[in-house]
């Protein structure tokens, strides 16, 4: 937890109440966005997005398989987080873990829908190649460099970046002598498809301090909080998923406030990201 003095608490509070944050910010504005994308070779895609003083790395690695039985249909997609001990003593040990399985979680939940995958903000049919046969599974693997607050948020933007920085290889397939047997594929070396994120959701987590909700709360601010929730929302409007965090209960007319509130600060935020990936993207070109 963060250590503060009762008359911080008391600043943090009185600020937020007035609309006026330590940092200058009014309640529903963000700290500036760095968004890099192609920063891990290896990878299918990777991105690195600065929130203030939060810095998450998102990397996507693509890798044939075969679709569940329950979604023939449809590819599979996988999310991990890592937490750097090195970003802040609170990682190291437990503490680490805890987080990162919560943000993992958290991260499936917001993007991808509930089990049965309706409502994912990656498109999963995308990724089939064959019903039944042939997939492509994604694997997202998320780190946290550095933390000051909202994390979720940060690590939702660099997964849209690191997917608007992905090239899926085309794939050709021989005709199979049966139905039974797994057909033949030939990957490319050459021919990538970009893979789509006009429809995946930015991630808007809106923290409960005393009466006021604010946006991107930094450490200190949310060690304040009563609650948060975060909703995922796309450039449509669509919500796409829902989590929330902390003890305190809300009452179902607070959170659907909080969902319209999400959806109007989800198109500044959402055009703010995808000027950044552009930027991003011109750079990696020169």
């Amino acid at each position: 937890m963060v250590g503060l003095s009762i008359g911080e608490k008391h600043f943090i509070k009185g600020g937020i109440a007035q609309d006026l944050r330590c940092d200058g910010r009014k309640r529903l504005s963000y700290r500036p966005l760095y968004v890099e994308t192609g920063v891990i070779p290896q990878a299918n895609g990777s991105a690195r997005v600065r929130m203030g003083g939060t810095d998450v790395i998102a990397s996507v690695k693509a890798e044939l398989g075969k679709p569940s039985r329950l979604q023939p249909d449809k590819g599979k997609v996988s999310i991990y987080v890592d937490c750097s001990p090195l970003s802040t003593p609170l990682f190291q040990g437990r503490g680490g873990e805890e987080l990162s399985a919560e943000l993992s979680v958290a991260l499936q939940l917001c993007l991808l829908g509930g089990k049965s995958g309706a409502g994912a903000g990656i498109d999963l049919s995308s990724l089939c190649i064959i019903d039944g046969k042939i997939c492509w599974d994604l694997y997202i693997d998320g780190l946290v460099v550095s933390s000051n607050g909202n994390l979720l948020d940060a690590l939702g933007a660099a997964i849209k970046a690191a997917l608007s920085n992905t090239g899926i290889p085309k794939v050709h397939v021989a005709a199979a002598a049966s139905n039974d047997e797994q057909p033949e594929v030939d990957i490319s070396d050459e021919e990538f498809s970009q893979f789509d994120i006009s429809l995946v959701p930015v991630i808007v987590t809106l923290t409960k301090v005393g009466r006021h909700y604010i946006v991107d709360a930094t450490t200190e601010e949310e060690s304040q909080m009563s609650s948060a929730v975060s909703v995922s929302v796309n450039r449509k409007g669509h919500i796409c998923g829902l989590s929330k965090r902390g003890g305190a209960g809300l009452d179902p007319s607070i959170i659907l406030d909080m969902i319209s509130v999400a959806k109007h600060v989800s198109e500044q935020f959402t055009n703010q990201l995808d000027s950044e990936i552009a930027a991003a993207e011109a750079r990696e070109d020169e």
